[in-house]
């Protein structure tokens, strides 16, 4: 036997017997990666209500990028982390979000969600717009956010 051909069945016994050559893993349905998007997405509004910044910041993807007001964009975890914890610091959150609808790609590996963003009274006061992208470690992370103001003609529906 040639010493590739040697090769070639020393490298198919050894992928067989770990299984590693035939094993995949089924891939989630859209239904449930929307359901971990929502649960995911409920997760970092929680992280408002909780006052807990550092488990806000678990959820932004390094390269994240936030938009701030109508020309200012956060670039990366660590500018979108500080920028942010001044809003966690009150004993009282300023706002809350929750999606109202989420939808993932058939790839499933990006997801839009978006839903309203509420004043500490419970006043509609905006919209949320978020990306997140799933991970190699199976975890969901943001990667883009943007909110809007809610118009007065929205508003007055």
């Amino acid at each position: 036997m040639s010493p590739r051909a040697l090769a070639l069945a020393a490298f198919a016994c050894t992928a067989w017997m770990s299984g590693a050559a035939f094993a995949t893993e089924p891939q989630p349905s859209l239904a449930e990666l929307t359901r971990q998007v929502t649960d995911t997405e409920k997760a970092f509004a929680k992280t408002m209500a909780d006052r807990d910044h550092a488990a806000f910041t678990s959820f932004l993807a390094n390269d994240a990028v936030f938009f701030s007001g109508p020309t200012a964009v956060l670039r990366g975890k660590e500018q979108v982390a500080k920028a942010w914890k001044g809003l966690y610091e009150k004993p009282d959150a300023p706002f809350s979000w929750a999606p109202e609808k989420v939808e993932v790609l058939d790839s499933g590996n990006l997801a839009l969600s978006t839903g309203p963003v509420r004043s500490a009274s419970g006043e509609v006061v905006g919209t949320f717009t978020s990306i997140w992208r799933l991970e190699a470690n199976g975890k969901w992370r943001i990667v883009f956010d943007k909110g809007c103001d809610v118009c007065k003609a929205c508003a007055a529906q």
